[in-house]
């Protein structure tokens, strides 16, 4: 998607006024869920993770794992222009933030000690995301 082709962005009222209060101070503020305690943690259906924001593809199932960190993991995105990287010097430590390329929205951080081939762990907080399981029978 080009730039010419995204949504106007919105104003915080507006971000408020969508998302709940944990996903908003996560997404539009860089905040943190606490470990163990997002939803979408232990979710094993296959299907698609989605920005929680503007509903864009970030991740798909198959590339989820348990890192045992308490954030859902992943070993890599679900296209090369679905996240934007940012350098974070936060917190005393080098890290790398990960956003939402359509939105901007803080989805978490990517380290380099994933256990795949693709050594990549996408450290990402469950209520910047939605699922969308692939087998629409197996939510009920």
């Amino acid at each position: 998607m080009s730039a010419a082709d995204k949504p106007d962005p919105k104003n915080n009222a507006q971000w408020l006024e969508q998302l709940d209060g944990a996903s908003y101070q996560v997404t539009r503020l860089g905040a943190t869920e606490r470990p163990f305690s997002g939803e979408l943690l232990y979710e094993v259906r296959a299907g698609i993770y989605r920005c929680i924001c503007c509903q864009s593809e970030l991740f798909d199932a198959n590339a989820k794992f348990d890192a045992g960190c308490g954030w859902p993991s992943f070993d890599k995105s679900i296209d090369l222009g679905s996240i934007r990287y940012l350098r974070d010097s936060s917190l005393l430590m080098e890290r790398v933030e990960v956003r939402c390329s359509n939105c901007d929205a803080h989805l978490g951080h990517v380290f380099d000690d994933g256990p795949s081939e693709s050594k990549q762990r996408y450290c990402i907080n469950s209520v910047a995301l939605t699922f969308e399981a692939l087998d629409k029978s197996a939510e009920s």
